[in-house]
C-alpha cells in the first residue's frame, strides 16, 4: 500500500495573512487539494496565529472529506480545547516553543513519558488518533510506545539536508527507526522538508509509511507546475509497487 499524501496548507495561510482579506482562499484551496487526490489535509495553527487561525480550523472542519490532521504543540491550553472541539481524524503533537519558525526537532519520550502519556490519554478518550513528532532514534520510538500514541511522525529535516549529499547514509536511521516501530506495532508518518527531490526515495526505503504530511515544497513547486499537477507529481513519486 502506497502512504497517504497530507497536504499542510500553513503556507497557503500565510499568503492570505501577508495581505489581509481572504486571498487566497483557504478554504477553497483546501477542497481543491483533496478534488485532485490528497488523501489528507494538514494544518499547524500555532498561538500567534501566524499562518492558520483557529477560526480557519472550524470552518475547514465539516467539509474537508479526506483525514484532517491537526498539529500542534498540546502544552498549549487553546491548541487542546480546539482539537477536542474540531475533533480531526489525527492529532500530531509537536514540542514547538512559543515564536518558533517552524519545527526542528522531536520529542524527549523518554523524559516526557508522563506527561505524553496523560495527554495523549486525553485524545484517545475523544476518539482522536495521535502521532507523536520524534526523530529518527530508536530510543524515541520506543519511549514513544510507552506513551500510548497510535503513530510516530518521523522528523525528515536530517535526510533532507543530507540527501544529496549522501542518501544512503541519510536513510539509515530512518530505517532503522521504522523498523523498530514496526516491531513496536507504531503507524509511521513522516514530514518536513520532503520535496519532489528526495520522497520517492524516501519512500521505498521506509517499511510501513503510512502517511507523509507537506506543505513547504509541495506549495513552492505549485508555483511552476499548478496545485492539481504538482499533487498528482507527489502521488505518483509515492508509489512504490
Amino acid at each position: 500500500m502506497n502512504a497517504k499524501l497530507s497536504v499542510n496548507i500553513n503556507k497557503i495561510a500565510t499568503i492570505r495573512n501577508s495581505r489581509g482579506g481572504n486571498t487566497p482562499n483557504l478554504v477553497k484551496i483546501a477542497l481543491d487539494c483533496e478534488r485532485y487526490g490528497a488523501q489528507g489535509i494538514t494544518v499547524h495553527p500555532r498561538p500567534d496565529e501566524r499562518h492558520i487561525r483557529y477560526k480557519d480550523v472550524h470552518d475547514l472542519s465539516p467539509l474537508l472529506s479526506t483525514e484532517f490532521n491537526i498539529e500542534g504543540n498540546p502544552k498549549e491550553q487553546k491548541f487542546m480545547d480546539l482539537v477536542l472541539a474540531v475533533k480531526p481524524a489525527q492529532v500530531t503533537l509537536v514540542p514547538d516553543g512559543t515564536g518558533q519558525l517552524t519545527s526542528d526537532h522531536g520529542w524527549d519520550t523518554v523524559t516526557h513519558k508522563e506527561y505524553l502519556k496523560d495527554t495523549i490519554a486525553v485524545f484517545k478518550a475523544a476518539g482522536i488518533r495521535t502521532s507523536i513528532f520524534v526523530d529518527a532514534d530508536v530510543k524515541m520510538i520506543t519511549g514513544a510506545k510507552e506513551t500510548g500514541t497510535d503513530r510516530i511522525e518521523l522528523y525528515t529535516e536530517s535526510y533532507a539536508k543530507e540527501y544529496s549529499q549522501n542518501k544512503e547514509a541519510a536513510i539509515q536511521p530512518f530505517i532503522a527507526a521504522a523498523k523498530a516501530a514496526n516491531e513496536l506495532k507504531l503507524g509511521i508518518n513522516a514530514g518536513h522538508d520532503l520535496s519532489l527531490e528526495n520522497l520517492k526515495y524516501f519512500a521505498q526505503q521506509i517499511p510501513g509509511l503510512l502517511e507523509v504530511s507537506i506543505g513547504h515544497a509541495l506549495i513552492s513547486d505549485a508555483l511552476y507546475f499548478g496545485l492539481e499537477n504538482t499533487i498528482q507529481l507527489y502521488l505518483r513519486a509515492l508509489k512504490v509497487n
